[in-house]
């Protein structure tokens, strides 16, 4: 394991992703985190081009084949750092085994930068599978659920245990599919979603007022002009309802 990464190397399921990813013929591909190259290699043979960032540096001996292999574009540095949106061509699909410690930034930072990324098909560490993919109402569903369900759909198409992976991770994986469907969030809506989970134990208003002071009257008089309890927390609202509470408060002092 270098940097973390925990390496696919069953290749029946790497051959499942592909499959499920359901890459099209000359396809632009992003992939973060290639390791030594396995799903890259895959991946190459349907798409037209696949773009790869590694942030390991070590792993370049392993990738110097995969990268001569046509159509692969081949990038070293932080994928949390890298301008995305310059690609070329840019890319509609994006299909990757995430290290687990960036999944979430990661899949958020193509989500606002890449507006031509029309689905995922990412493997990630379970809970975090089962985060994103939650409704409301619930424990997991949080910050990354609301932001990223305002603009895709979010479902887990296949689980995966520790033993395809070397070295084998403490956590169990799963595939997940996501699905854009608009634009993503505008600035009102990401700020009121993190300031309403911020102190997730109190009300809604309460938390947006702690994190955003003065906001208390503005995002009671939003709750009780929508029909909501003024008292609502935060994970009993869905996507569409904080989109129109957001569109309802615009900017939040502070």
């Amino acid at each position: 394991m270098r940097l973390g990464q925990n390496f696919l190397r069953d290749p029946n399921l790497l051959d499942a992703i592909v499959r499920d990813a359901e890459v099209e013929q000359g396809e632009c591909v992003l992939e973060v985190g290639p390791g030594e190259g396995p799903l890259t290699e895959r991946l190459a043979a349907v798409a037209g081009t696949v773009h790869a960032i590694e942030l390991d540096r070590s792993l370049e001996p392993e990738l110097e084949a995969v990268a001569a292999l046509p159509g692969v574009e081949l990038t070293f540095g932080d994928a949390l750092d890298v301008d995305l949106a310059s690609l070329e061509p840019p890319p509609s699909a994006m299909v990757a085994n995430l290290p687990y410690s960036v999944a979430v930034p990661v899949i958020l930072k193509t989500l606002f930068e890449l507006p031509t990324l029309r689905r995922w098909t990412v493997m990630v560490q379970r809970e975090i599978a089962d985060r994103l993919a939650a409704g409301p109402g619930g424990r997991q569903y949080g910050i990354p659920s609301a932001i990223l369900q305002r603009s895709a759909t979010v479902k887990v198409v296949r689980k995966v245990g520790r033993e395809v992976f070397e070295p084998r991770p403490r956590v169990d994986s799963a595939v997940i599919s996501i699905e854009r469907t608009g634009p993503a969030p505008d600035p009102d809506y990401v700020a009121l979603v993190r300031a309403g989970f911020a102190h997730r134990r109190k009300a809604l208003a309460r938390s947006v007022e702690t994190a955003r002071p003065g906001s208390l009257a503005l995002v009671r008089g939003a709750l009780v002009a929508e029909g909501l309890d003024e008292s609502v927390r935060a994970e009993r609202l869905g996507p569409d309802e904080f989109g129109r509470l957001a569109d309802r408060i615009g900017p939040l002092p502070g």
